[in-house]
């Protein structure tokens, strides 16, 4: 089996960069809209795409990607249109990441077994599920890796020395350290002690290290890229396409594809910036 995750690492580590990993909701604010948006962002410079999945209570999740999720809910969004997204994205596109994050609830509720396979077969590449702990590996990471899937792990600020191993072990692909104690789209962490955890994560589990959690801007982007393997950006795109849905706008696209443009010239100039300073 392919494995463009380890693909898109190994190259980004030969350019000597980090990644721009971009967050939408699949479905937001209507399918049609969204598979435009996810096609539109690796020309836009997302080195990876994580794909939001549209659930009732998504409890880590602040406001944007609350709302995000019932936009795309109430225009029809299903984890079976999901995966057909992702499929379709497949069909130019074959080198490009895709995660799935979410919750275990709809999973459950598809058959994990049957899910697995059916991501697989669509083009998916990993799966985030940020409501089942390493403890509970058995429900969904042990198959999900089984298939052919990847598995990211969460890692927060208060993930200490004595979490680290459950952590880790139960994890590939690569590590999201979150980093700050707290919802989606809030502050961004402070960069000394972000650098340190990702030193530490990466000692620890041998895997790239992403950062996300309140990087809204490129200036933001680039002072993560110089830390981590790759820098997640979430709530600030999803927010701009909320208020874009709003108010009726028709080219959410390449307003999402502007705003990851500069997102993506921040990253990609980040370390040589640093080097030439």
């Amino acid at each position: 089996m392919s494995d463009r995750i380890a693909a898109r690492f190994t190259a980004l580590k030969e350019e000597g960069r980090a990644g721009l990993v971009t967050f939408i909701t699949a479905g937001d604010p209507d399918l049609a809209t969204s598979a435009a948006i996810l096609a539109a962002l690796p020309a836009a410079g997302a080195d990876i795409i994580e794909l939001g999945v549209p659930f009732t209570d998504p409890m880590a999740d602040g406001p944007a990607i609350q709302e995000a999720n019932l936009r795309a809910l109430a225009a029809g969004i299903s984890l079976r249109k999901i995966l057909g997204l992702v499929r379709d994205f497949r069909a130019t596109d074959d080198a490009t990441p895709i995660v799935l994050m979410g919750y275990f609830n709809p999973i459950h509720a598809y058959g994990v077994d049957a899910f697995v396979a059916d991501a697989r077969a669509a083009g998916v590449d990993g799966l985030i599920v940020v409501d089942v702990p390493p403890e509970e590996d058995i429900e969904i990471g042990v198959p999900a890796r089984a298939a052919g899937l990847h598995f990211v792990r969460l890692a927060t600020p208060t993930t200490d020395e004595k979490r680290m191993p459950a952590v880790v072990n139960a994890a590939s692909g690569f590590l999201y350290y979150v980093s700050v104690a707290g919802i989606t789209g809030g502050a961004t962490g402070e960069a000394t002690a972000v650098g340190a955890a990702v030193e530490r994560l990466k000692a620890a589990g041998n895997l790239p290290v992403v950062v996300g959690f309140g990087i809204k801007t490129p200036e933001q982007a680039a002072a993560t890229a110089r830390l981590a393997d790759g820098v997640v950006v979430g709530s600030a795109i999803v927010s701009l396409i909320g208020e874009a849905a709003r108010t009726g706008a028709t080219d959410i696209p390449a307003r999402v594809a502007a705003m990851v443009s500069g997102l993506a010239a921040g990253v990609r100039s980040a370390r040589s910036s640093e080097v030439a300073a």
